[in-house]
């Protein structure tokens, strides 16, 4: 049986260990660049992360808006026509007595804090009150809070679909020896992106500047 000398096999175990140890080394620099990849995502995604809206986000929740009413200078739109706007839809009507007004004034202050990119917003104020409420009328009582503001009305045939899409209640009242009645109403804001699809929801007690905040940041993502 032949013996291998001592100084060949001290030279195959050094090589091996050198190959282990190479090996190794390769290893752990591969895990290291995997973890630094790793780590490298996270952070990326944190700072991709946008904070929570102040208002109540409802994406995904309802359907994009979608109608078919006259507007305030008497001719017929529908949601595609608001395409590329930023558009708030509001359900009210001109004699309410405190929450409307309230919550349009609201609106309109919340618009001014855009400044120019206000032009990039339109407030859609959807009378639940048609018998009374006229296009002429309608266009009167809008143009108060601002340029941003459009009346729509329609009969109850294309009224009530629009509510009950939107899941808004509405009931008027009885009318009185004179002919005067009270309409009941849901009172949220509904906003909608350019591509009109439904965002946020807002309510009367929200503050205007946390409505322009959420706005800006709408506008800015188109």
């Amino acid at each position: 049986m032949s013996v291998m000398p001592r100084s060949v096999a001290r030279t195959r175990s050094v090589t091996l260990t050198r190959s282990v140890a190479l090996t190794r080394s390769v290893t752990l620099a591969r895990a290291a660049a995997v973890l630094l990849a790793a780590l490298a995502l996270v952070a990326l995604a944190a700072c991709s992360r946008q904070p929570p809206y102040a208002l109540h986000d409802i994406s995904g929740l309802l359907p994009p808006l979608q109608f078919q009413l006259t507007d305030d200078n008497g001719q017929p739109v529908t949601g595609e026509t608001y395409r590329g706007d930023v558009v708030l839809l509001y359900f009210g009507y001109t004699n309410c007595p405190d929450v409307c007004p309230t919550t349009l004034a609201g609106l309109a202050q919340a618009l001014r804090g855009l400044g120019q990119q206000a032009s990039k917003v339109r407030v859609l104020f959807v009378t639940v009150d048609p018998q009374r409420d006229s296009a002429s009328l309608l266009k009167r009582y809008v143009a108060y809070f601002g340029p941003q503001f459009v009346g729509l009305r329609g009969p109850d045939s294309e009224l009530i679909p629009f509510t009950r899409r939107y899941r808004i209640a509405f009931h008027r009242d009885a009318p009185d020896p004179y002919g005067n009645y009270a309409v009941e109403h849901s009172s949220a804001v509904f906003i909608f992106d350019q591509r009109g699809r439904v965002r946020l929801l807002a309510e009367s007690d929200d503050r205007p500047a946390a409505i322009t905040q959420d706005l800006r940041r709408l506008i800015a993502s188109s």
